[in-house]
């Protein structure tokens, strides 16, 4: 009966284990996460979505680690990013060499959604365009293509080489893109085929006529133990083989950027494949920016701000007090704060995530702690070796200790500047905190990279608005404490000398 008992405590807790769920930063990506999300749900499963955390490498550390158990990809991806070969290579080849990585890939959802290159239709016809060769003949053309697209081997370097083109592209968010080649700004973009925006924008889409691109069926890569720790969930995954077509999910992607429905909402409509969907309702500002996620995303962004500041106070004060006691260790010291403060900040999380085996807050607050080094250690050098050798002289003369010099009369003359430094930190990583939205860490940042991700002014506004309130809030509440408890410790210290 205990063996049975242990048993099943045992199937319990396998239970209660939750399944997590990734998706890229593009709009179709939320979808399908939403969607694999609300499957598992579904089935009995809990279920958790960690939208928008980046491109493909973030993705494919996180999924490595076991940060996440599956997030949607597609079979090119897979073939030339992750596994660096042939990107031809059937499913059950990519699966082969997947299985040493603990990896699979399964559940053909029932669509492609390749790379194309699109220019504005009166361009197409001004120019002659119609194939991706023909951009060869003008390089007087402005290209702008996606951050992940201009890195990866499937993308400009390859279509570079391919078609022979010379021209120098600009790197920008995929959800800005349309806009900017509807504005004149660029000529040229790369697309995703299923994207809702082309036949809006009346988009001409150019023919890959040496076939560059392969083929991208969307599938669902997850960690290889997947349908023994979550039974109930795969077996309603499978049932999402070839649910999804090409016209259902361009219509999906509509509903949520040009209908401003959810990415839930959108979602919901593969349940109901055969309705029309029908344009949201007006948005209330006031309730898009205080709504019901509001305090979950205020409660995780301070968080991330004030826990790896405090973490930056206990390590960077000392820091900046060995620099300035100690001179030929000052240079090393403010150098190696000052290169981790030039790092990219997603560069840092996708190494951070491979470091940590985990995505989420872990990883976001040891960058942000990293981050914060910089100004703490900074300005405590700065406000100790700007003491007065006056006052170290007379502290001297009263027989204090080289201890109680520190700590009774240079760091509290010190001070104003140390607590300028932390102040300047903390406004630094109120900002900073948004891009730890992109490895699922919450906070504001979410609104931001959804807003970004669907080109919605008003999402983006309802992320920056609080973030940059706080950042204000958080001044205005250092400023007041650097006048107040800088007057009692120069008090304090008067007194003593």
């Amino acid at each position: 009966m205990r063996w049975a008992a242990l048993l099943a405590a045992i199937c319990t807790a396998a239970q209660a284990e939750t399944l997590s769920v990734g998706s890229k930063r593009f709009t179709e990506s939320y979808i399908l996460g939403e969607i694999i999300a609300q499957t598992a749900r579904a089935a009995g499963a809990e279920a958790q979505h960690r939208p928008g955390m980046g491109g493909t490498a973030i993705l494919y550390e996180a999924l490595l680690a076991g940060a996440i158990d599956i997030y949607p990809e597609y079979t090119g991806t897979i073939a030339s990013e992750i596994l660096k070969g042939d990107t031809r290579a059937s499913l059950p080849a990519l699966n082969a060499r997947l299985a040493p990585l603990g990896l699979a890939a399964s559940v053909p959802l029932g669509f492609n959604n390749t790379y194309a290159m699109g220019v504005r239709a009166a361009d197409a016809v001004r120019l002659g365009l119609r194939r991706v060769s023909d951009l060869a003949r003008h390089p007087e053309l402005r290209l702008g293509f996606g951050h992940e697209f201009l890195g990866r081997r499937d993308g400009w370097p390859g279509l570079r080489a391919a078609y022979g083109l010379t021209q120098r592209p600009r790197g920008l968010d995929h959800g800005l893109a349309y806009e900017a080649l509807a504005a004149g700004e660029l000529d040229v973009i790369d697309l995703y085929s299923t994207d809702a925006k082309i036949a809006r924008y009346g988009i001409a889409v150019l023919e890959d006529d040496r076939r560059f691109f392969p083929v991208y069926d969307a599938v669902l890569l997850h960690r290889a133990d997947l349908a023994l720790r979550f039974p109930r969930a795969w077996r309603a995954f499978t049932r999402l083989e070839g649910t999804i077509d090409e016209p259902l999910m361009r219509r999906m992607n509509a509903a949520a950027e040009l209908e401003g429905r959810s990415f839930a909402e959108a979602a919901h409509l593969l349940e109901s494949a055969g309705a029309t969907p029908r344009r949201a309702p007006p948005r209330d500002f006031g309730a898009l920016l205080f709504g019901p996620d509001f305090w979950r995303l205020t409660r995780e962004h301070l968080l991330l701000v004030f826990a790896s500041l405090a973490a930056s106070v206990v390590l960077g004060v000392p820091l900046g007090v060995i620099a300035a006691k100690q001179p030929r260790l000052a240079q090393p010291i403010l150098g190696a704060v000052g290169v981790i403060q030039t790092i990219p900040s997603l560069a840092l999380f996708a190494f951070l995530i491979a470091l940590v085996g985990t995505i989420g807050t872990l990883p976001a607050l040891v960058a942000l702690f990293l981050y914060a080094l910089l100004p703490i250690v900074r300005n405590t050098h700065a406000g100790l070796v700007g003491v007065g050798a006056g006052m170290r002289d007379a502290a001297q003369a009263l027989g204090l200790s080289a201890f109680d010099r520190l700590w009774r009369i240079e760091l509290p003359l010190a001070l104003p500047t140390i607590l300028a430094g932390i102040k300047t930190s903390a406004v630094i990583n109120v900002g900073t905190a948004t891009i730890a939205a992109f490895i699922g860490a919450g906070g504001y940042g979410e609104r931001i990279a959804a807003g970004l991700a669907l080109n919605d002014n008003a999402m983006l506004l309802a992320g920056a608005i609080p973030a940059a309130a706080l950042a204000l809030i958080v001044q205005g509440v250092f400023e007041l404490g650097e006048r107040r408890f800088g007057w009692m410790r120069r008090a304090a210290v008067r007194a003593e000398v």
